[in-house]
């Protein structure tokens, strides 16, 4: 079936050596870094008493190393250390970590395309996924998912707001987004298009690349008119980039992020789930999210979000 306005972006070396900028740019936003300063020293964290309990609970999973996937393009969650290409930083990394030092495993990291992290685990390649992914019942197909933050998504829009978007509707019509390929917002756009016909306007067009800093780098050039994604992912970029870039609007999504692992490990998810909870009680997860600036209303109490 034909898909209107819908098309495969591929940026040339030019446009990729800009993400690359970009990506650090918004990371060192983040992080409060220069791009050629020190390396933001990591916070002091206490692992909760309980997990001794955990870990007596669960003991297949103590002196394990077990593989992350994540992609290492959003930002004050996963992201490139700007002062050392050689190691990954931000809230999911540190919020990973713990639930490993909680349970008594390490964990080591593959990076993937957003698109390809559930295949990823599907395939055995990794045991986890903590990487700013939305938990919903059709991604659930392919993995059990554990959730940790409610979901708020940004409107991000070059400076002055050229073409009035104002939110995931009709100010769309006839506007380029940039999206990430396999992100929930691609479908909520592309629904868009009944409704502008409607009206007589054009549907919006829709640019897939495989990473924010792409897709910011989009906006930067010209390229696209908007990019919806995680409203602090949004918030990084304008602060990057004050002068080009702001944020239209916030809008909330019905849905929430989550930890995803193996359909047919309901050991490990249960234990996943415990450790969570344990940290969420504790005080840490919260610790950590302003670590990040991330806000805390954002958290959610784990609950599952498992196939129908």
């Amino acid at each position: 079936m034909k898909t209107t306005g819908f098309k495969r972006s591929l940026p040339l070396a030019r446009s990729a050596a800009g993400a690359v900028f970009a990506a650090n740019m918004v990371a060192a936003a983040f992080t409060g870094a220069t791009l050629t300063g020190a390396t933001v020293a990591q916070a002091e964290t206490a692992i909760p008493a309980a997990c001794a309990d955990l870990q007596a609970k669960y003991p297949s999973l103590k002196g394990k190393t077990l593989v992350n996937a994540i992609n290492p393009h959003t930002p004050g969650y996963e992201s490139i250390d700007p002062n050392d290409p050689t190691k990954y930083i931000g809230f999911d990394i540190d919020l990973g970590e713990a639930i490993g030092d909680c349970l008594g495993f390490d964990l080591t990291y593959k990076a993937v395309t957003f698109a390809a992290l559930l295949t990823t685990l599907q395939a055995g390649q990794a045991d986890i996924v903590i990487s700013d992914i939305y938990a919903t019942v059709d991604r659930a197909k392919a993995a059990d998912f554990i959730t940790y933050l409610k979901v708020f998504d940004g409107v991000l829009v070059a400076k002055g707001n050229p073409k009035g978007i104002d939110g995931i509707n009709t100010s769309m019509c006839g506007a380029v987004a940039a999206e990430n390929t396999g992100y929930v917002e691609v479908p909520l756009i592309q629904a868009l298009a009944a409704e502008c016909e409607k009206i007589g306007k054009p549907a919006p067009e829709i640019q897939l690349y495989d990473n924010n800093a792409n897709c910011i780098q989009a906006i930067l050039s010209g390229r696209a008119d908007t990019y919806i994604n995680d409203v602090n992912t949004v918030d990084g970029a304008v602060k990057a980039y004050p002068d080009k870039l702001e944020k239209a609007t916030a809008v909330t999504l019905p849905y929430s992020v989550g930890i995803a692992v193996p359909r047919d490990n309901v050991e490990f998810r249960d234990a996943v789930m415990a450790a969570l909870t344990e940290i969420q009680k504790s005080g840490l997860q919260v610790e950590l999210m302003k670590k990040w600036n991330l806000p805390e209303d954002q958290l959610e109490t784990p609950k599952l979000v498992l196939a129908e």
